[in-house]
């Protein structure tokens, strides 16, 4: 087989593929026994009728048309590994010539990854947060327990933001009540941001017993969109009382016995997230400051799969909802236009960054470890609540577990370009990341002997988060 590359542009090939005959023989036998399969012939059982005969009765264009349908996909596979260029879409193969017995020539021609070179990202400057917990981080995470730990209690006054309520909604169009927009005694903290518009500012000042109409479109249903009148009714009012913060409160929503060591532990936990999300922002940002770097041109089809591809999970989203697709929009506090302006610019990043990493992946010689596979695995499985026999069989029955690998071995390499940065804080102190990964693998290990693995895989469930 001989094979020639003719590049079209930066970012698609064709190939010229030569193929002696002699070098579709296999897929010649196969041809004829499946079209002897196919054909009935007086004479002769299903997949006994001789070659001689098949050609003498349905000609020899059936053979060979069979032949190159079995062999052309194989031998396109074979021209791309001896060519060594990366395709990124599906082929347009054209059969160009054939010479039976002699040679048969096709054509493909394919998007691939451009060539780029990478340059040397070691010693990249980069700037993360400083890692320090403040007096605020503190009354932050508690006020958190405070709010998980909250009582209502009801109260003889109007409704105000922060408030709940319980309440019973109908809604009616011209009059006439739609039944799957009722809804009885549902619960709602007055200013939540309701995706039904006008209901906050319907339920300030109302009181229990009070019932109140207001004009809206609905948000999900058979009617969504349309315009109706819906109907509050209210039963009751509460108000929010949160714990007191004291030695009680410490005993109630943790193991301490005293508010001074609760915020100890707080104060301890806060620093380690802040470490690790040191070394989560030093990767992204070196990352960034990488592919800042290089300029490549992106294959169209490629890039369209991309943004296609968030278009679709969009669209599952919205449907999962229940919601109509402006309530959606709105409740996200975006809009249509906005959200594909970001998928076409979040696409191209993703498509690049792929690019540079799978580049790293082959020339420091990235590979997967069986350990490596089964931490991911798991890692994965706990963020989708299900058990990891389960997911790593779902991934082995619907090939995935290459795409998997694929993802390891780019977070590998990200992570090498981010140990290989200059990493400073925002207060100009220097960071030395092995020292995090030491500092927090000697916790996990009850001061054994470190390595990076532990810290790596938290800052990979930091990122995946």
């Amino acid at each position: 087989m001989k094979t020639a590359v003719e590049e079209l542009s930066p970012t698609r090939v064709k190939l010229t593929v030569e193929v002696p005959f002699e070098e579709l023989d296999e897929s010649m036998k196969a041809a004829y026994k499946k079209v002897a399969q196919q054909v009935r012939v007086p004479g002769f059982r299903p997949g006994k009728v001789p070659a001689r005969i098949i050609e003498q009765r349905f000609g020899r264009a059936v053979v060979l048309e069979e032949t190159l349908n079995d062999a052309v996909p194989k031998l396109y596979g074979q021209a791309v590994d001896e060519s060594e260029i990366f395709p990124v879409s599906q082929p347009d193969i054209e059969v160009t010539k054939i010479d039976d017995g002699e040679q048969v020539e096709f054509t493909a021609e394919v998007d691939v990854r451009p060539n780029f070179d990478v340059p040397d990202y070691q010693g990249i400057e980069v700037t993360v947060p400083v890692a320090e917990v403040t007096d605020e981080d503190i009354e932050a995470q508690l006020d958190g327990l405070r709010q998980r730990f909250a009582t209502l209690t009801g109260v003889e006054r109007p409704a105000a933001n922060g408030d709940y309520v319980v309440m019973d909604l109908a809604a009616a169009i011209d009059g006439e009540n739609i039944e799957e927009q009722q809804a009885n005694d549902v619960s709602y903290e007055v200013g939540a941001g309701s995706v039904l518009q006008g209901l906050d500012d319907a339920l300030v000042g109302m009181s229990a017993g009070d019932v109140k109409e207001f004009t809206t479109n609905l948000v999900g249903g058979e009617n969504a969109g349309e315009e109706a009148v819906v109907t509050i009714t209210i039963k009751n009012v509460k108000e929010k009382v949160l714990p007191e913060l004291d030695d009680e409160f410490a005993q109630l929503a943790s193991e301490f016995d005293t508010l001074d060591e609760l915020k100890a532990s707080i104060r301890e936990q806060g620093r380690r997230n802040k470490l690790v999300e040191q070394v989560v922002q030093a990767r992204e940002n070196a990352l960034d400051a990488l592919l800042a770097q290089i300029d490549i041109p992106l294959p169209e089809s490629a890039l369209k799969a991309e943004v296609d591809n968030r278009k679709h999970n969009l669209e599952h989203q919205i449907a999962e909802s229940g919601l109509s697709k402006e309530a959606f929009f709105r409740l996200y506090q975006t809009t249509e236009e906005e959200r594909y302006a970001e998928f076409d610019e979040s696409a191209a990043k993703a498509l690049k960054t792929g690019f540079v990493l799978d580049k790293i992946v082959r020339a420091e010689e990235i590979g997967v470890s069986e350990q490596e596979l089964t931490n991911f695995v798991v890692r994965r499985a706990m963020q989708m609540n299900v058990a990891p026999n389960v997911l790593a069989q779902h991934l082995a029955d619907n090939d995935q577990l290459t795409l998997a690998m694929v993802e390891i071995v780019r977070d590998k390499a990200k992570s090498l370009v981010g140990d290989a940065a200059k990493v400073t804080d925002e207060a100009g102190n220097e960071v030395d990341l092995k020292a995090i990964y030491a500092e927090i693998n000697a916790e996990e290990a009850g001061e054994e002997p470190a390595t990076e693995e532990t810290a790596a895989e938290q800052a990979d469930e930091a990122t995946e988060k």
